[in-house]
């Protein structure tokens, strides 16, 4: 018998609301990451109460790549044992959530096998077990708007930066745009897609 590779894959969640269609979207993907044979692990960021800023103590001991957080040193601990990430999360003002920016912001921490170091010619990557990242989002102004109009902030900014600052060399960006004025025939072919989407890890 042929043993299967499993991937442990982190999927972050951030949406308050679980009638939500994101959160339909995070029901479809975790149902598709384990028919393909991998281990979905969630970090339900709302669900969990996760405290998205810093106080004090936090920012001093963020220079020393400590915390005093225990979700914080939970989630780090997951990214780094993990194969792949995907994060499933509403746009809003045309970027990420606060919540989410928050979990990058207190979550990454700084120093050798951590998240990432600092060098003289730029931040350095630590999470390169990440091998890829997908991104999930829903929004209000269609897709071609955000790309054109609204600086691509999901695509340039947070997967071709950020994640990659992280050490996470490719990501792809799936997004279901205008979504308050969308029939339910585009939602649910929306929904089918992601789960019959092939993820590459």
């Amino acid at each position: 018998m042929e043993l299967i590779d499993m991937k442990n894959i982190v999927v972050i969640y951030c949406h308050p609301y679980d009638q939500s269609f994101t959160h339909a979207v995070l029901t479809q993907v975790m149902n598709n990451l384990t028919e393909q044979n991998n281990h979905p692990q969630l970090i339900d960021l709302y669900n969990e109460h996760f405290n998205p800023t810093y106080d004090k103590e936090e920012l001093r001991l963020f220079h020393e790549g400590k915390t005093h957080d225990p979700l914080v040193t939970k989630y780090l601990k997951m990214l780094r044992q993990a194969d792949g990430i995907i994060f499933i999360t509403p746009i809003w003002w045309n970027s990420i959530p606060g919540m989410l920016k928050g979990f990058i912001d207190k979550v990454m921490k700084e120093g050798k096998g951590l998240s990432h170091t600092v060098t003289k010619t730029g931040v350095k990557g630590e999470l390169t077990n990440l091998s890829h990242a997908y991104v999930f989002t829903t929004s209000t102004s269609p897709t071609f708007y955000l790309k054109l109009f609204c600086g691509n902030a999901i695509k340039k900014v947070f997967i071709n930066h950020t994640l990659k600052q992280l050490g996470i060399s490719s990501g792809k960006w799936i997004n279901l745009g205008g979504i308050t004025n969308s029939s339910a025939d585009k939602r649910q072919r929306h929904l089918k897609a992601c789960r019959e989407m092939t993820f590459n890890f």
